[in-house]
């Protein structure tokens, strides 16, 4: 659809102008002249796509191989053609209205010692683009405008439409509080209505998600449909989301997909992400692992361009079913109070306390926004009073470069000098890095390997990932992909995101290891997963956090649907807990069911056993015995799971699902108390039932009569144990006749006073419960 709309802007714009071959080149590449509304709209449009085919094609030559280059090569070839034919083909511009009405315009013309090369809006105060017909437009007066009204009038306000744009944009960027960002989104929102499209893709997001504007899924989905229209992919991408979760429609997995798609093949990443992963998990469409891949693939070389010395921002993942379990345990949140504790020690000069807070600044994460200035702050104090650590990641930042310190080799060599001289790992590979490529020194393939490995053997996972690379390329070393297997396996073990991207890159090609579509999937995926729309994790938890379920929800059914575990079981509980009211209560359970699904397909305990329970007590499906067992054992054998094994044994004992078996129920509640030490209260208190049952089942199961006709009493006593029996009852008897007696003298009377005469019924205070 996209690439007829370019077809046709691009006849119309040929017939309402008239420029020489080099000045059409010229205005498709600068997209600076303005024409009219519908060419405005074109070569912005014409801009952008350039633009992300640029961007996309850089992304390519690095990743890609060399057939893609070529099937590109062969495109820019037969668009060139193209091109080349229609500017022969191009018709005059002619003059409208004005003294030359009909008349073809003159280029260059003369106007108040001027030459123009194109239309023009000097000299007018309504803005109306015009042309001279002749050279010498003070000689001739001739001219005409080169615009109808209409056009210019949409020409001059899709410019206002710009400017407003701009305008929010700007303070968008430039501003963190939240009253400024709600004004920027005054300006994009009077700009989305004047049908500015980025401003329109800004807004929709925004009523979506409930960023800045009030939620409102109505409106977003009608920006959306609009967007779609004029062939956006983002518009394409939410509109299929909206399908595909029914927010604001009916849900429709066959229109999810054709959205999706068209969003992907617009060359929007999420989308791609999403396909990714539905190929991957049979979501919608068949499974296909090569489908997978090649979607995630090109997402995951997108990433892995972004990816920095630094390694980037650290990607927050918060399970909300531990965090209502343990606050503040499971999502590795830093207290407000502890960071104040650190800044107060970092003040009072403790060097540890200024790394980790620099750290903690330069990434980003567990609820400390990303600061370079800070960062730098605070390695700046810990370098100076001679920390390795401090001086090695002044050099990572001084080999970057930011807003806050200026990119300088020298600078950033000086600190990994002094950095390596004291052994520290970081330092080893910041100058392994410099003699590699050449940063402030010659290139030095043998000293940057000789870095490398030293901070690899120190386990540092930057040089580890080096060493595999210069391995992997036979750079410096003798080309050995075992070698870099190994080193590529032992960064990733440290979580870095571009060794995971290499292990996948040899999984995909069966370089150095077996070809496994499998492995090499789930690996790219992972890259994908850290992205910068990850960031959006910790904007929902922030939003949950806050009180907005509807919001925390919408944005954790996107992430869902990118594939994202955390945020399927997120969504899952926050429907699961009814805390949703954008989510009808008789479809909060059906969806939960289906989120619980997915993330115990990608491995979650929990999940697997909240399907468990939603088919044991016919949570948005019908009760089924059967299948609350078979997840139930699965969680028992995959994730030694206390409590799933805890279940299987309430199951064995009531038969529920499967044969009634005390025996077995015995043994897996031993297995749950053996598995987990929180299981062992209620694993005595269930044997101690068990073990009540099991007696009574025995005593049941035996016939008392026949057990005593069978004793015999002579045998067992012997002939006379009836005079035995007798004789111990007389001695019981008089015993208790005795102590009676004694008990009775042993109490003291008053004289004179009767005994009182007991009430047959106790004081109403003194009666016992009924």
């Amino acid at each position: 659809t996209s690439l007829l709309d370019e077809e046709g802007n691009q006849d119309e714009s040929l017939d309402s102008k008239t420029l020489s071959a080099e000045d059409q080149v010229k205005d498709h590449s600068t997209g600076t002249r303005v024409v009219a509304g519908q060419i405005f709209l074109e070569s912005g449009k014409s801009d952008s796509q350039s633009e992300d085919e640029e961007n996309f094609q850089s992304q390519e030559e690095e990743k890609e191989n060399s057939l893609e280059e070529l099937n590109s090569l062969e495109m820019s070839n037969l668009l060139n053609k193209d091109l080349k034919e229609a500017e022969i083909q191009s018709p005059v511009l002619t003059a409208i209205g004005g003294t030359a009405d009909g008349e073809p315009c003159h280029f260059p013309f003369l106007f108040m010692e001027k030459e123009y090369a194109e239309c023009t809006a000097d000299g007018r105060e309504d803005g109306r683009l015009w042309c001279a017909t002749t050279y010498d437009y003070k000689k001739d007066q001739k001219w005409g405008f080169c615009e109808s009204e209409e056009q210019s009038n949409k020409r001059r306000q899709m410019q206002e439409a710009e400017d407003v744009y701009q305008i929010g944009m700007k303070i968008l960027n430039e501003s963190s509080k939240k009253a400024q960002k709600k004004v920027a989104y005054q300006y994009l929102l009077k700009a989305a209505d004047m049908n500015h499209t980025k401003a329109m893709e800004k807004v929709s997001y925004a009523l979506l998600f409930g960023d800045y504007l009030k939620q409102n899924i109505q409106s977003s989905k009608e920006l959306f449909e609009k967007l779609t229209e004029e062939g956006s992919p983002k518009g394409q991408m939410a509109l299929g989301f909206l399908y595909a979760s029914g927010l604001g429609v009916n849900s429709s997995q066959a229109k999810a997909l054709v959205y999706y798609t068209f969003g992907a093949l617009g060359g929007n990443l999420i989308a791609h992400m999403i396909l990714g992963y539905r190929y991957w998990a049979g979501i919608g469409v068949l499974q296909s692992c090569e489908s997978a891949l090649t979607h995630y693939r090109l997402v995951a070389n997108h990433v892995a361009s972004d990816i920095s010395l630094t390694g980037g921002t650290v990607v927050q993942r918060i399970r909300l079913p531990d965090e209502v379990e343990n606050p503040g345990m499971a999502s590795g949140m830093l207290e407000e109070d502890l960071i104040q504790y650190y800044q107060f020690l970092a003040e009072k000069g403790d060097v540890q306390a200024q790394v980790g807070l620099g750290q903690l600044h330069l990434h980003g994460g567990r609820g400390v926004e990303q600061n370079h200035q800070r960062a730098f702050e605070y390695f700046n104090q810990a370098a100076n009073a001679g920390n390795s650590h401090a001086m090695a990641f002044l050099g990572k930042m001084y080999s970057e470069g930011s807003d806050v310190v200026p990119q300088s080799n020298e600078t950033a060599l000086q600190y990994f000098k002094k950095a390596a001289d004291m052994g520290n790992p970081v330092g080893q590979s910041g100058l392994g890095m410099a003699y590699l490529y050449g940063r402030g020194v010659p290139v030095n393939y043998e000293l940057a390997l000789k870095y490398f490995q030293k901070a690899a053997e120190q386990g540092w996972v930057d040089g580890q990932l080096q060493l595999g690379s210069m391995y992997y390329n036979g750079i410096g070393v003798k080309r050995d992909y075992k070698q870099a297997l190994k080193y590529f396996n032992l960064a990733s073990q440290g979580g870095h995101i571009l060794a995971f991207y290499n292990l996948a890159q040899m999984h995909a090609t069966g370089t150095g290891v077996m070809r496994s579509c499998h492995t090499a999937v789930e690996l790219f995926k992972n890259v994908c997963e850290r992205g910068r729309w990850s960031e959006r994790l910790m904007t929902a938890y922030n939003s949950y956090k806050d009180g907005d379920s509807n919001s925390a929800v919408v944005q954790y059914l996107l992430l869902a649907e990118q594939g994202y575990e955390v945020a399927q079981s997120n969504a899952a509980f926050i429907l699961d807990q009814k805390e949703a009211s954008i989510v009808g209560e008789n479809e909060t359970y059906p969806r939960a069911l289906l989120h619980w699904n997915r993330a115990a397909s990608q491995g979650y305990t929990v999940a697997r056993i909240k399907l468990g329970d939603y088919h044991f007590y016919g949570f948005g499906t019908d009760v089924d015995y059967e299948t609350a067992f078979i997840h139930y054992r699965l969680a028992s054998e995959q994730q030694h799971s206390a409590q799933a094994m805890f279940n299987l044994g309430y199951m064995h004992e009531k038969g529920l699902g499967i044969k009634q078996d005390i025996h077995l129920a015995k043994r897996f509640y031993d297995m749950a108390a053996e598995a987990s030490p929180d299981a062992q209260v209620p694993v005595f208190l269930a044997l101690c039932k068990l073990g009540v049952i099991y007696s009574l089942q025995y005593v049941r199961e035996i016939n008392i009569r026949e057990v005593f006709s069978h004793i015999d009493m002579d045998q067992l006593l012997g002939p006379e144990w009836d005079l035995y029996l007798m004789t111990i009852i007389a001695l019981l008897l008089g015993t208790i006749i005795a102590y009676r007696q004694r008990q009775h003298q042993a109490i003291p009377r008053p004289a004179g006073l009767r005994p009182a005469v007991p009430q047959q019924d106790p004081p109403p205070e003194h009666q016992p419960p009924q």
